[in-house]
C-alpha cells in the first residue's frame, strides 16, 4: 500500500489518520467565537478520551512538539506522526490487541479551524 492524502486525513502502510471533528475557520472570528471553538474542540477530546478508557484503561501521552520541531528543520519524522504533528499537540494512544489507537484534538494555525483527530496503526505506537 503506498501512502496517500486525502482532505480530512491520510493512510499509508499499516497506519489510518481521520478527521473525526472540525470546527469552522476562525479567519474572521472573533475571540469569544475562537475560545467557544477551542473549548468545544477539548470537550469532544475528553469525552473520546473517557470513553476509550473504559474500554482500554488510562492512556500513554505522546509529546509530539520535538517531531513538530524536526518537521520546521526539515527533518524526517515517521508517519503517521508527521501528519499529525502539525495539527495536534500531544496524542492520547492505547494498546488494542495488535494495534494502536490514538486521538488528539487542536488546530494547525490561529486562524484554522480546531480538529479532533483518530490515527490508528498496527504495531508499536510509533515513537512511544
Amino acid at each position: 500500500m503506498r501512502r496517500e492524502r486525502f482532505a480530512r486525513g491520510g493512510s499509508g502502510p499499516e497506519f489510518h489518520v481521520a478527521q473525526l471533528w472540525e470546527s469552522a475557520a476562525l479567519w474572521e472570528a472573533d475571540a469569544a467565537d475562537a475560545q467557544e471553538a477551542g473549548e468545544d474542540c477539548a470537550a469532544a477530546l475528553a469525552a473520546l478520551t473517557t470513553v476509550l478508557s473504559l474500554r482500554w484503561g488510562e492512556p500513554a501521552v505522546l509529546d509530539l512538539a520535538g517531531r513538530l520541531e524536526r518537521v520546521a528543520m526539515g527533518l524526517p519524522v515517521g508517519p503517521p506522526l508527521d501528519l499529525l504533528c502539525g495539527v495536534v499537540p500531544r496524542l492520547h494512544t492505547w494498546r488494542a490487541g495488535d494495534r494502536w489507537l490514538g486521538i488528539g484534538a487542536g488546530q494547525g494555525g490561529p486562524e484554522l479551524p480546531y480538529q479532533v483527530v483518530v490515527a490508528i496503526g498496527a504495531g508499536a505506537v510509533p515513537g512511544g
